[in-house]
C-alpha cells in the first residue's frame, strides 16, 4: 500500500524543492534550469522569484543570463510567457507545440479558418530570417502579402506556429512594451530537437515540484493526457498518496522534509510557478483563499508565512517621487514573531533602491 502523504509534508517537499525553505547558493542560471521554467509575463516576474529563492541575487545576474543568451523568453508552458535555459528550450518547445497551437485555434480559429497555415509559418520564417521584428512589425509585413487579413491574428498565429523568443533588453527589469521576435534557432544558436519524449520534462517536473499528480503535471505543462506516460514511467518511480486517496508519483530517492521544518516568511511575486504548478493546491492554501489569489487566469503576489499564504501583496514604486508602499493584505493576523517586516524590507531595498520606503497592512475584506 502506498505511504500517504498529508498536506504539511507535502508542504514542506515542494517549499525544500523551490528553494523556498532557506535561500539557495545557487547561481541564477543554476536556479532556472532546477525550477524548469519561471512565468514571466511581466518582465519584473522572474527577477522577484529569484530574489525570494537565491542568497545575495542581484538584478544584473539574471540580466546577464537573458544577454548571454543562457537563458530565453518565449511562450512555453500553457501558451504563456516563461523564461528557461535555452537548452532546456530546445526541448520543451517541441512538446508544448500542440498546446500553443491549440490556444491559437481557440483564439483566432474563426478568423483563419481560410488560411494556409504553413503558408503563414513559411513566410514568417523568411521575414524573420536573420532579423529582429516586433509582433505589430511582423503582422504588418505579413500583411504586405495578404492584404486585409487581421492584424492581431497574424502576430499571434506567427507566434504559436514559429518558435521565436524575444531577446533582450525586452523582458529585463522595468522594461515594458511591443514584443520583438527572433527566430529560435538562430538566436540560440542550435536546432530544436526533434519529436522529444515527454520524460525528461515528467523528470524535471517531479524534481522541482514533486510528489505530484498526473493532472498537477498536466495543470503545470499545459500538456494533456498523460495518464499513458506517467503509467509506462511508473515502475521507475515512487508512488504515493495524499490524504484524498490521490495517487502522486516522485523521483526516486527525493528529500521529504518532515512537517515540523521551519519555513521562513516568503514574498512571491504573481503568477509564481509555485502557485501555479498543482491542480489541487491545498498544499499551499485553502480553497476560499484561492478563490481571492487565483483571479481568471492571474494568480496574485502572495506572502507566504509557515510554508502558506497568509496574505497577498502589491508594491508601488513612484519613481517621479521616489516613492516605494509595498501594500500587504492579510487573511488573518500574523503569528508573533514573523519577521514580516524585516521580509518586506530586504523586497523594498531590492525592487526599490534609493526609493522612501513605506509599508502597509490591512486585513483582506
Amino acid at each position: 500500500m502506498p505511504r500517504t502523504l498529508d498536506r504539511r509534508t507535502l508542504n514542506r517537499a515542494t517549499l525544500e524543492r523551490q528553494l523556498l525553505l532557506s535561500r539557495s547558493g545557487l547561481s541564477a542560471l543554476q536556479a532556472v534550469e532546477r525550477l524548469v521554467a519561471l512565468q514571466a509575463q511581466d518582465p519584473n516576474l522572474p527577477y522577484l522569484g529569484l530574489w525570494a529563492r537565491l542568497t545575495g541575487f542581484q538584478q544584473r545576474d539574471f540580466t546577464d543570463l537573458l544577454h548571454d543568451r543562457s537563458v530565453v523568453r518565449s511562450s512555453i508552458l500553457r501558451g504563456t510567457q516563461h523564461v528557461a535555459t535555452a537548452d532546456d528550450f530546445r526541448y520543451i518547445r517541441p512538446l508544448v507545440r500542440p498546446s500553443l497551437l491549440a490556444g491559437r485555434q481557440a483564439a483566432f480559429g474563426r478568423v483563419t479558418k481560410d488560411w494556409d497555415l504553413d503558408e503563414l509559418a513559411a513566410a514568417a520564417r523568411r521575414l524573420l530570417d536573420g532579423r529582429t521584428l516586433t509582433r505589430p512589425q511582423l503582422a504588418r509585413a505579413l500583411a504586405e502579402i495578404w492584404p486585409g487579413r487581421d492584424l492581431q491574428a497574424l502576430g499571434w498565429s506567427s507566434q504559436a506556429l514559429v518558435a521565436v523568443v524575444h531577446p533582450p533588453p525586452s523582458g529585463t527589469w522595468n522594461t515594458r512594451g511591443p514584443t520583438p521576435f527572433a527566430l529560435a534557432e538562430d538566436w540560440i544558436g542550435k536546432p530544436l530537437e526533434q519529436d522529444p519524449s515527454p520524460d525528461r520534462l515528467i523528470h524535471r517536473y517531479l524534481a522541482a515540484f514533486g510528489p505530484a499528480s498526473v493532472k498537477d503535471f498536466q495543470a503545470w505543462s499545459g500538456l494533456r493526457r498523460m495518464d499513458a506516460d506517467f503509467a509506462r514511467l511508473r515502475p521507475t518511480l515512487d508512488v504515493f498518496r495524499d490524504e484524498n486517496g490521490v495517487e502522486l508519483f516522485d523521483l526516486p530517492g527525493m528529500p521529504l522534509p518532515s512537517g515540523d521544518v521551519p519555513a521562513p516568511v516568503r514574498f512571491l511575486p504573481d503568477l509564481d510557478n509555485l502557485l501555479l504548478a498543482y491542480a489541487d493546491r491545498t498544499r499551499l492554501m485553502t480553497q476560499e483563499q484561492r478563490k481571492v489569489v487565483c483571479v481568471g487566469a492571474w494568480v496574485k503576489a502572495t506572502l507566504l508565512v509557515d510554508g502558506r499564504v497568509h496574505g497577498v501583496w502589491k508594491l508601488q514604486h513612484d519613481r517621479k517621487e521616489g516613492r516605494a508602499e509595498l501594500t500587504i493584505e492579510l487573511f488573518e493576523p500574523l503569528p508573533d514573531g514573523s519577521e514580516v517586516e524585516e521580509e518586506a524590507a530586504r523586497l523594498l531595498v531590492f525592487a526599490a533602491p534609493g526609493a522612501d520606503h513605506v509599508v502597509r497592512m490591512t486585513a483582506l475584506a
